[in-house]
């Protein structure tokens, strides 16, 4: 009778409970637990549902000694690895002892904490290799360079650049800190995204004629409204034709295609599409996932010299993000990429 009643009191709990009684066997498993571990594993022997050695020791620690243990389970799916925290307490009364074992999914939590960890190691590296040079430069203009002229010069001129790359580090850091904070705020003010655009591309001709690159605004015809923040679209369209430039290759063009669609099935709703086009010779299509991730590069070395951080498509989609926009990338090696905005229509 009191094991029924048990029974009926953890099926209505969603996290997975087991009852582990004195003879060792599974007593009581509510849905949960049998999702986990399969049906059928009431009245068998815990260490053939359990198995692994953590999760075992602890139960047999609480069988033993009375007294509450923790414990990490794995499990290794097709998809992803699930961590559960284990907590295992004896039970006793009403005609029931043994041990009751329960089960939280702090996956979750583990994989925040371990994105913390590799960010700090990030920062950490993409810091050290600036302050290693420059700490390396001003010894030599102390020593054996302290009286020349010519080298004294080309040292100076690599310690402003890599002061000026930790300088870019660090804004991009305290964009990306102060874009996280305003997700969720969604923003109200209402632009004109073609003025907007228009003026990206002006501030940014300069730039692509010493690349050797053309720029050209299409679809643009009249105003278009969109509600948001002015300050950070330009830092995605401008961190986006900027990149264009960069990488789309010397001699190509790049085109800023505008749209708009009566109903966008992402948005449900009418929507303003920036298309920023390059010609240049594309992404493998095995790096796009992972192409908005902080830090993460398809050219280290060639991000490093052009002056990236790693930071900027991050950055690019917590702004689409608050924006309660869509952000796509499309490309293929040798056929150019296309980076895409889709915003809600004010």
């Amino acid at each position: 009778m009191a094991t029924d009643l048990l029974s009926s009191v953890l099926s209505g709990i969603s996290q997975p409970l087991l009852l582990i009684g004195s003879d060792d066997r599974v007593s009581v498993a509510n849905p949960a637990a049998g999702l986990l571990f399969g049906p059928g594993i009431v009245g068998r022997h815990y260490i053939t549902v359990l198995r692994q050695p953590a999760l075992l020791d602890a139960v047999e620690g609480t069988l033993r000694h009375r007294q509450p243990t923790q414990a990490r389970y794995l499990v290794t799916g097709v998809a992803r690895e699930t961590v559960w925290k284990v907590l295992t307490a004896p039970v006793e009364g009403s005609g029931v002892t043994g041990v009751l074992v329960s089960f939280e999914d702090i996956t979750d939590l583990e994989q925040v904490g371990q994105m913390r960890r590799d960010f700090v190691a990030n920062v950490s590296h993409e810091l050290r290799t600036p302050l290693t040079a420059l700490l390396g430069f001003i010894e030599t203009l102390k020593g054996a360079a302290r009286d020349d002229a010519v080298a004294r010069e080309r040292f100076l001129t690599i310690m402003a650049r890599e002061a000026e790359r930790m300088n870019r580090l660090v804004r991009d850091l305290l964009s990306l800190s102060r874009v996280e904070a305003e997700e969720r705020v969604r923003p109200t003010e209402r632009i004109d995204i073609v003025a907007l655009l228009s003026s990206c591309v002006t501030a940014l001709k300069p730039m692509a004629q010493e690349a050797g690159v053309t720029l050209e605004v299409t679809g643009a015809e009249g105003v278009v409204p969109v509600p948001a923040d002015a300050d950070q679209l330009t830092q995605v369209f401008h961190n986006l034709i900027e990149n264009a430039v960069k990488y789309g290759g010397s001699g190509q063009r790049v085109t800023i295609a505008i749209s708009r669609e009566e109903r966008d099935l992402s948005l449900r709703g009418p929507a303003v599409r920036i298309d920023v086009i390059d010609r240049g010779e594309g992404i493998d299509p095995i790096h796009l996932p992972r192409l908005t991730e902080r830090f993460y590069r398809v050219d280290s070395h060639r991000s490093r010299e052009k002056g990236g951080t790693g930071l900027g498509l991050a950055i690019v989609k917590h702004i689409v993000n608050r924006h309660r926009g869509r952000f796509r990338i499309d490309s293929e090696k040798g056929k150019g990429s296309r980076f895409s905005v889709l915003l809600p229509e004010a």
